[in-house]
């Protein structure tokens, strides 16, 4: 297995979120989806258990921490959206800039105009990148370049697993900044209200992807009625064969 549970350290509830201490460092999120991902992607693996803390961003991974009795034990999920008003509510408290890369110019000047509303203190900056699959040597140079001019206080990716993940480990050493960087993919659209998140019951019980799921079926079909399963499968693996 290229990515296990029991080798990952995790923060362990949204409480912890105010203990990472200050500095340039890479926070990544873990769900069911992104593991099984990550068993056939060496560079997304890497980047997950080579960031400098990782959250776990769906109930299926707290439970499997239990049942394979890993070092770490999380209490509580901790979702990307945790990370984003925890970490957006602490700026906007003190002053400064975010930056926002990624996504569409619709979502992210929808993203500029509620931040101004709901974040005043908070100076937001935004780039979006050319959308194709794989960025070409000049793209990714002139990301690096506006992240490194921006100089922003907070930077958020979100072009969705494992693409900003891997972006953001490989393109690490490159970026000149001193601040949190999280990988955060669809907090951009709830957000900027162009998709819906869950309501309160459903992320309460653990239902979120199942939510997503009647939201979307022809999206999600594959990554829940397939996926769900094939966790389990990878994590039996990881019980039983080490």
């Amino acid at each position: 297995m290229l990515l296990k549970i029991r080798e990952l350290k995790l923060v362990e509830s949204k409480e912890a979120l105010a203990e990472i201490p200050d500095g340039k460092l890479l926070i990544n999120t873990i769900n069911a989806h992104s593991f099984n991902t990550a068993q056939n992607d060496r560079l997304f693996a890497d980047a997950l258990r080579g960031g400098d803390y990782l959250i776990p961003d769906g109930a299926s991974i707290v439970k499997a921490c239990r049942w394979l009795h890993a070092p770490s034990q999380p209490r509580e999920r901790c979702a990307g959206w945790d990370l984003f008003e925890f970490e957006m509510s602490r700026l906007n408290a003190r002053g400064g800039s975010c930056m926002f890369m990624g996504s569409s110019e619709r979502v992210l000047d929808a993203i500029r105009r509620k931040a101004a509303a709901v974040y005043p203190n908070i100076e937001i900056v935004t780039y979006s990148p050319p959308y194709k699959a794989e960025f070409s040597k000049a793209d990714n140079e002139a990301i690096v370049t506006a992240i490194n001019s921006a100089a922003p206080d907070l930077l958020w990716i979100g072009m969705t697993a494992p693409k900003q993940e891997k972006w953001a480990y490989s393109y690490w050493q490159e970026l000149d900044i001193h601040c949190h960087v999280g990988t955060i993919g669809a907090v951009f659209d709830f957000f900027a209200g162009t998709a819906v998140r869950a309501p309160r019951w459903w992320q309460d019980h653990s239902l979120e992807w199942l939510y997503r799921l009647c939201i979307e079926p022809r999206r999600m079909w594959r990554r829940y009625l397939i996926g769900n399963p094939l966790f389990i499968w990878n994590i039996t693996r990881e019980r039983w064969l080490g």
